[in-house]
């Protein structure tokens, strides 16, 4: 069925495109440098666009699969993530990648687990929430600044929680030899970080197998192959054979099917994995545009010979907000949650709360301008990329949060942004994208993700039978 677009739609769409254009073409004006962060404006645009075209949400996926049986999206997002991996393994053969590997312990999967359990409160996770923001959705919006607020937030504070703080970790954090800037002695996350994560050790799929990242070897046999394609096959069959097989089997002997063959099985798999083509379309997009912005990242860093946008800020003045070693978040690929954290840091800290004395603002990320910060402009683009697909498909709409939902936002949002950061990263950062360039954190992420989506959407189902059952009880009537 045709859907027919309303003129305004149109327009609006037009309005969004050009005022990013505008932006692009203004900037670059005023200095060549400006096209570094237009980059990452363009390549944000797109990534909106793929999510909202393909409904990418892990909130749902799980939600879904948990709560009524559909596998549809977490099906989509496992075939995703394997057309990710190939196109990231074309990059890293290279020699290009501008990507970096996270260390792998425990903590990723505990971290997931409290992710997990956020974004399922929330209804969204970062990129869903973030896309559903550019639909006009204000639950979601809601979402995004809980997020923010929190990490901001998490990052910086001390006091009681330092006596929580094993003495290891304090010993180790002191060790480090960071700058008297960063008080890295008095935050409870600077001491996990310092004393704790960053002890732990950077492995890819291919380094444990005794391969380089950037052979293609490494890139295809290790990294895709070993560390995505075979554990998305093993999450893929379970998901068929508890889910998916019996419905099946059914329709088979409806259809007076007597015996179920493996092939038959086999059939049924494959019809599984098709029947969420507009996911794993917009999966094999995000994968190539994010292999494209690698190799445009690294191109300008060797151009304008930096390693960092935060050279790029400070030599066209932008010194505020700069990290104690000259940096700011600038990641090179699909990214989320640690630009939008930057935008309360930066406020925070006019208002007069010291962000800079912390290891995640001071001396890795900085707290520049969201007005001159790279990621901070692919994350308003990715909402512009998501509002116009959504106005050319008819799917925008403005939709005001009841009380109810608003409560649920935050909260979920709370315990996305305490994920976040202990897992430094989110179900992109330290999951869809590791995973996809064999970071071996990255599973342990999903599965503690994984984890704390069942027992959000246990905890929902509990929740909405408790509060049907006293709403019923009102309508007790003597007789």
């Amino acid at each position: 069925m045709e859907i027919t677009v309303p003129r305004k739609n149109i327009v609006w769409a037009y309005v969004i495109v050009g005022f990013l254009a505008l932006v692009s073409i203004g900037s670059f004006a005023m200095h060549e440098y400006y096209i570094y962060l237009s980059a990452y404006l363009w390549f944000g645009f797109i990534y909106g666009m793929c999510l909202q075209y393909g409904r990418f949400c892990f909130a749902s996926a799980f939600r879904d699969l948990f709560a009524v049986g559909v596998p549809r999206m977490v099906v989509g997002i496992m075939i995703a993530t394997v057309l990710f991996a190939i196109t990231s393994a074309f990059v890293a053969a290279t020699g290009w990648s501008t990507f970096h590997a996270a260390p792998v312990s425990i903590h990723a999967a505990i971290a997931g687990l409290v992710f997990g359990v956020g974004m399922v409160f929330a209804g969204g996770c970062a990129s869903g929430s973030l896309y559903k923001t550019g639909e006009g959705n204000g639950v979601s919006l809601l979402v995004i600044l809980s997020i923010s607020v929190t990490q901001a937030i998490f990052v910086d504070v001390g006091g009681w929680l330092n006596k929580l703080v094993p003495r290891s970790w304090h010993e180790s954090a002191l060790q480090k030899g960071l700058p008297d800037s960063i008080n890295v002695g008095d935050g409870w996350v600077d001491q996990y970080l310092a004393g704790y994560v960053w002890n732990q050790p950077v492995k890819t799929y291919a380094q444990a197998l005794g391969m380089s990242d950037d052979s293609l070897a490494g890139a295809f046999l290790g990294n895709v192959f070993c560390g995505v394609v075979l554990p998305a096959l093993l999450i893929l069959t379970v998901v068929y054979l508890f889910w998916v097989r019996r419905n099946y089997v059914r329709k088979l002997q409806d259809e007076n099917k007597a015996n179920v063959t493996l092939k038959d099985h086999l059939a049924g798999f494959w019809g599984m994995i098709m029947s969420s083509k507009r996911t794993a379309i917009a999966g094999l997009f995000l994968g190539i545009a994010c292999g494209l912005q690698m190799f445009v990242i690294e191109g300008m860093r060797m151009k304008f010979g930096v390693k960092n946008a935060g050279t790029l800020l400070e030599r066209m003045g932008h010194t505020f907000g700069i990290s104690a070693k000259g940096t700011v978040f600038d990641p090179g690929y699909w990214y989320v949650t640690t630009q939008e954290a930057q935008w309360v840091g930066w406020v925070l800290q006019k208002l007069g709360w010291e962000n800079m004395d912390n290891i995640y603002f001071g001396w890795v990320n900085g707290i520049p301008s969201p007005a001159i910060n790279p990621a901070d402009w692919m994350s308003v683009a990715l909402i512009g990329g998501a509002a116009v697909m959504a106005l050319l498909h008819g799917e925008f709409k403005f939709k005001a949060p009841t009380k109810e939902l608003a409560v649920w936002a935050i909260l979920g949002g709370f315990f996305m942004g305490i994920g976040s950061r202990l897992a430094l990263g989110c179900n992109v950062g330290a999951f869809f994208v590791r995973t996809a360039m064999g970071d071996m954190s990255g599973w342990l992420f999903g599965i503690g993700m994984i984890g704390g989506a069942f027992i959000g959407v246990k905890f929902f189902n509990w929740y909405t039978e408790r509060k049907m059952a006293k709403e019923m009880a009102g309508f007790d009537i003597d007789l």
